[in-house]
């Protein structure tokens, strides 16, 4: 029998496979081109997601300051904020103790007067009644004020008291309070 040597007895030998290197050319391409294609659709998607962003005008009519020191005692203001008016009024201790002094059963919508104002004399509402959107009557002394001293509809009726809540007509609710803070104690800052 004819005996065939192994590779191993004749003297072959198999060359060992090299051993990978960790990071090949190939994964290093693999790399660059997800980033670059990573930062282009960053550079394609970005003037998508600004023009999301509020324009510059409308930044500026966000919030609005009031300073208060003109306002004398009885007197009211109007200013306008988001295309809506805003009443400020600074309060005589008689409108005030008419406020606080109303039982909150005669109220259609209860609210206590502390809790509708910051400081006592200062009182600021949107001014726009809660019934149909109309903008009542009461800001000028020349006004005709209501049945309570505070706003009047003539839309519809609604009379609101000296501390802009509904007490009288179709309006469901009170006159709202917007989010305002005294940013000193003669400014406040609406919005």
């Amino acid at each position: 029998m004819d005996q065939t040597p192994t590779q191993q007895q004749a003297g072959i030998t198999r060359p060992e496979a090299p051993e990978a290197p960790a990071e090949t050319r190939r994964d290093f391409l693999k790399l660059t081109t997800g980033a670059f294609a990573a930062v282009g659709v960053g550079v394609v998607a970005w003037p998508f997601i600004h023009s999301m962003n509020p324009a510059r005008d409308t930044l500026a009519m966000a919030t609005i300051e009031i300073d208060l020191s003109p306002i004398a005692e009885g007197q009211a203001v109007t200013a306008m904020l988001r295309g809506k008016p805003i009443f400020v009024r600074h309060r005589t201790a008689a409108e005030i103790q008419a406020a606080r002094a109303t039982p909150m059963s005669e109220l259609k919508d209860p609210a206590p007067d502390q809790g509708r104002v910051q400081r006592d004399a200062w009182l600021v509402l949107v001014g726009v009644c809660t019934h149909l959107g109309c903008v009542p009557l009461g800001q000028r002394a020349m006004d005709n004020r209501g049945d309570y001293g505070g706003w009047f509809c003539p839309c519809h009726g609604s009379h609101y008291d000296t501390s802009g809540r509904v007490r009288k007509g179709p309006a469901p609710t009170n006159l709202p309070v917007p989010t305002y803070t005294f940013i000193s104690p003669t400014q406040i800052r609406v919005g």
